[in-house]
């Protein structure tokens, strides 16, 4: 027992260690932090290296949890009402435009290159999902401010509900192609629990933290009672099968709308989440694979493209017809490029549906994986910076 604890507080240490040192080699080339923390974990993980093996990488699986949890609470504060009454439904219909039209782009693309029906609608599904993780990093990283970061943040926290929802439509449809039969509870029940569960629980939980922080004014209680709340969230949201990204999500929007503490609470959480940050990237780095790359294909390749083409089409298709800001329109597309553990976690659930396709599923996504997480902190620091709103510095 004390030499599989041993080991894995040393793997900790070098993952930290990794992450800094290839952090800080990036930034000599003007790339992002994150990316070097997904380099070091590329580099210590099962593809090159071999240090963080497949037993370690799933029981640090906590981590990349937690970290999440701190980036949609995060996020959720940027939902003040605020907020919406000045922009109204700009970030709604972009965010279901761009989920939209990666779907339909991708399935199309499929289905004229060749590939059945079925298959092209349910990997086709999965391209409406976006990874925030990586692109909130790159905005904490250089203090991005503006219209285009704003609406950033917002997106690609609906995007999480709209993916969900696509992805049950898509599936449900394919199902039907295949013969089999679609019931209401797949069409229609089962997303809208997974998604009115978490918002639900998570404004709940919301409106139960603002009762101690009337009680507790010390920064080191205060502290303390956001990471037991988070950590709540997540235990509920997989306790009861809902989305923890939306649930930790909701809980942040009722803490920015109801209490005035709201910054100094994430000033308070931005103390302690470096390290934590650092981790889940050097551990989603490690369980990226190399060996997918050549057993792409035509099908990968098509997936990669055109997902990118579908997401920054429906941005801007969206913002034009909300009328807003001609940067958010040029710009806030690629920024949507990066995915990762939800298009991940839906592979495994399209599997089932499709299981003669399975394999070919999966290596289609983790390559995805690999490509998008690598470059996408890039392109997104690359729109921001054009945008104007990374300060020159920064």
């Amino acid at each position: 027992m004390l030499n599989i604890s041993l080991n894995t507080f040393i793997n900790l240490a070098i993952m930290i260690f990794t992450g800094m040192a290839l952090g800080r080699l990036v930034k000599l080339i003007k790339l992002p932090n994150v990316t070097g923390y997904l380099l070091a974990g590329l580099l210590l993980g099962p593809s090159v290296l071999g240090i963080l093996n497949e037993e370690f990488l799933a029981s640090a699986s906590i981590i990349s949890e937690m970290a999440l949890g701190f980036i949609a609470f995060s996020i959720g504060n940027e939902f003040k009402i605020t907020y919406f009454k000045r922009v109204g439904a700009t970030p709604i219909v972009i965010a279901t435009l761009e989920s939209l039209f990666a779907v339909v782009f991708v399935a199309g693309a499929l289905i004229l290159a060749g590939f059945g029906a079925s298959f092209s609608l349910v990997l086709g599904s999965i391209a409406a999902a976006t990874a925030p993780a990586a692109t909130i990093m790159v905005i904490k990283q250089y203090k991005a401010r503006g219209p285009v970061t704003e609406t950033l943040l917002s997106v690609v926290a609906i995007d999480d509900a709209t993916a969900l929802i696509m992805f049950s439509i898509a599936v449900a449809i394919a199902t039907a192609l295949s013969g089999g039969n679609v019931s209401a509870s797949q069409l229609i029940l089962k997303p809208a629990i997974e998604i009115g569960g978490a918002l639900i629980a998570g404004a709940v939980l919301g409106l139960i933290f603002l009762l101690p922080l009337k009680t507790f004014k010390k920064d080191g209680n205060r502290l303390s009672l956001t990471v037991a709340f988070i950590f709540m969230g997540l235990g509920l949201s997989k306790l009861c099968g809902f989305s923890s990204l939306l649930l930790c999500m909701a809980m942040g929007a009722i803490i920015a709308n109801l209490t005035p503490d709201v910054n100094h609470l994430m000033k308070l959480s931005d103390k302690i989440t470096p390290p934590i940050f650092m981790l889940f990237f050097v551990a989603s780095g490690a369980e990226l694979k190399l060996s997918v790359l050549p057993a792409v294909g035509l099908c990968g390749v098509i997936y990669i493209v055109v997902r990118v083409i579908g997401k920054m089409f429906g941005a801007s298709l969206g913002a034009t017809i909300c009328k807003a800001d001609k940067n958010i329109r040029k710009y806030l597309g690629p920024a949507l490029v990066p995915q990762a553990g939800v298009a991940i976690g839906l592979s495994l659930t399209a599997s089932a549906v499709v299981p003669q396709y399975a394999t070919e599923i999966r290596t289609v996504i983790l390559c995805g994986t690999l490509i998008y997480e690598l470059v996408g902190p890039a392109i997104a620091k690359a729109s921001l910076k054009k945008a104007g709103e990374i300060k020159k510095g920064a």
